[in-house]
Order: structure tokens, then C-alpha cells, then sequence
């Protein structure tokens, strides 16, 4: 078995993926008595059939225990406009005080979506997958929703980026 010091690996493994650009977005959910959210970029597709979705949530968090369980959460991708809704979503606000940023409203499933997001994707959970420090929830896609006119906010190097065509 091959020796590795499992510290410089780990301060290696996080100057990667500070390097590493994503899409920027915010989660939400609703227990029936509260709504939450928080900034993720841990979130991509699974599969396209069944259409699928999943997000990386550390197990302190109170997202990850309302998605354990509650049946659906949304993923809304976050528009070139919107920093500051990240910025509220990623710790700075209170989660109470949160939504008002942003102008959301309320879907059928009785979340908050961001009407002017890059992309919303709603969707009902199906797996919790435990790995280290985080779960990665699994949800089928309900609805999903992008608009054409907006580019998605990125984040990369702890700064926000815009994207834009190679050539």
C-alpha cells in the first residue's frame, strides 16, 4: 500500500477545487415550518433518464437535515445579477432574514424559487447517499425551468465570474 500524507493531500484537494469553476446555487426547501436556503455549488445532473439531480450538503447544516426529511427541494441557479443573493444565502444573513433578498416566491410544492434565476429545477428527493462530512441527496426532476436571456453566475478562487463562449 502506498504511503500519502492525508494533509497535504487534503490542502492540495482544496486549491484544486478553488480553481475549479461552478455554476452558482441556491438550495431551498420548507419543513412545513420554516423556509431555508443556502448557497451550493456542489450540485449537478445524474442522469437524463430519469431526469435527475443531486447536491452535496455538509450534515451541520440545517438544509441537510430538512432534506432528509422533506420530499422535495429546488435548485435555483443564480444569474449574472445576482451576487448579492448569494452572498445573503452563503452565511452572511440570518436564515430567517434571507428571502428578503431577491424577490422569491412560492411554488405549488410550497418552496421558495427565485423567479429571475438563471435556472430553477424543482425536484422530489429519492436518495441520501452519507459520504464523509456530506450527503449527497439525489432528486428526480418534477419541473425545470431556464431562462434564454441570462448567463449563470460561476464561482472560482473566491471571486464571481461570468461565462462566455471560447471561440
Amino acid at each position: 500500500m502506498e504511503d500519502f500524507d492525508s494533509a497535504a493531500i487534503g490542502l492540495q484537494f482544496r486549491a484544486t477545487m478553488r480553481k475549479y469553476p461552478a455554476a452558482v446555487t441556491i438550495i431551498t426547501a420548507n419543513d412545513g415550518i420554516r423556509d431555508h436556503g443556502m448557497t451550493a455549488t456542489a450540485v449537478t445532473s445524474v442522469s437524463m433518464d430519469p431526469p435527475s439531480m443531486m447536491a452535496c450538503l455538509n450534515n451541520r447544516t440545517l438544509l441537510h437535515a430538512m432534506l432528509q426529511n422533506q420530499p422535495y427541494f429546488a435548485v435555483n441557479v443564480l444569474s449574472l445579477s445576482h451576487p448579492e443573493v448569494s452572498e445573503a444565502f452563503s452565511g452572511k444573513v440570518a436564515p430567517e432574514e434571507r428571502f428578503a433578498t431577491g424577490g422569491w416566491i412560492r411554488d405549488r410544492n410550497n418552496m421558495l424559487i427565485l423567479p429571475t434565476a438563471h435556472a430553477t429545477v424543482i425536484c422530489s428527493r429519492v436518495a441520501a447517499v452519507p459520504f464523509g462530512t456530506h450527503t449527497i441527496f439525489v432528486g428526480q426532476v418534477l419541473r425545470a425551468h431556464v431562462d434564454e436571456e441570462t448567463r449563470p453566475l460561476l464561482y472560482q478562487d473566491a471571486a464571481y465570474h461570468a461565462s462566455q463562449p471560447a471561440l
